[in-house]
């Protein structure tokens, strides 16, 4: 309830639409700012079953919402759902994040490339996209945010690995550019001159099995990340750390996705620090 208190009559709503939606950090995290900046708004959980998207959707500009993060499963569906979208939402296929415009038009975008960069920049400062070649690993739809996002930074070259090799092969048409893919069972030969290596899949995940890939073929200077952040060290960035590698974890990618939707809709371009960093791990444990 902490979230809430003082709101007056004129405050901004917003939320983030899933299903489920429990396990969202994104009300906690938009939570902090909004007590941070004392605006009066507040950001709450909205449980949307699949069938019933759209019908929420538009409903929102009635219940005098000003936007929503969209989450699992429902990216996809979310784009068509729109009005509008821009061009890297319907590059990629999905959209995160829903604005309400003052007229009641909804109009997507996808800020979850732009989380996963930015990251990528705050914990590796010393990283550079033109360094060498990209891994990513998996082909879902978090890598065509990533694979996009890699590309437009300046990545020579996006090696693509999935266990669907028909995936991997429709993502790298639809997304275009210089994506070349690999069969999953031949990591080594991607390695190579590799500047990056991405792990996009769920394998890691608390509940999932592991990931089991040799690092050694990697060059000493490639850094490694995971978009999984439950558990904030998965056993990919361990191996990874077990070889002097540098590495940077999942959680500061949904931290940085959030700022664009949260600077549209509250009117405060926020910051990512240490100590909201710190604020959403803690939510890590809470269920």
């Amino acid at each position: 309830m902490d979230d809430i208190k003082g709101l007056s009559g004129n405050a901004k709503l917003a939320g983030v639409i899933g299903w489920p939606v429990g396990h969202s950090l994104s009300p906690r995290l938009h939570g902090y700012w909004l007590r941070s900046y004392g605006i009066d708004g507040a950001y709450v959980p909205l449980p949307v079953s699949p069938e019933n998207l759209e019908l929420a959707l538009r409903a929102l500009p009635m219940l005098g919402f000003v936007g929503v993060n969209i989450t699992v499963p429902h990216k996809q569906a979310a784009l068509a759902a729109v009005d509008d979208a821009d061009d890297n939402a319907r590059r990629v296929g999905a959209v995160n994040t829903v604005i309400v415009e003052a007229d009641g038009r909804l109009i997507g975008r996808n800020t979850d490339g732009f989380g996963f960069i930015e990251n990528l920049r705050s914990g590796a400062a010393d990283w550079r996209a033109e360094a060498g070649p990209a891994v990513v690993l998996g082909a879902g739809g978090a890598a065509r945010a990533v694979c996009a996002a890699l590309l437009d930074a300046g990545v020579p070259e996006v090696r693509l690995l999935n266990r669907t090799r028909e995936r991997a092969d429709s993502l790298a048409a639809e997304i275009g550019g210089a994506i070349r893919i690999i069969d999953w069972d031949e990591p080594a030969s991607a390695m190579p001159e590799a500047g990056l290596l991405v792990n996009t899949t769920t394998l890691g995940m608390l509940g999932k099995p592991p990931l089991e890939i040799d690092l050694s073929p990697l060059p000493e200077s490639a850094l490694v990340t995971d978009i999984v952040y439950a558990p904030l060290q998965t056993p990919l960035l361990a191996q990874a750390e077990a070889r002097r590698l540098s590495t940077v974890g999942g959680l500061g990618m949904l931290l940085h996705q959030a700022r664009p939707g949260f600077a549209a809709w509250f009117g405060r371009q926020p910051e990512v620090t240490e100590a909201l960093a710190d604020y959403v791990r803690a939510g890590l444990g809470s269920g």
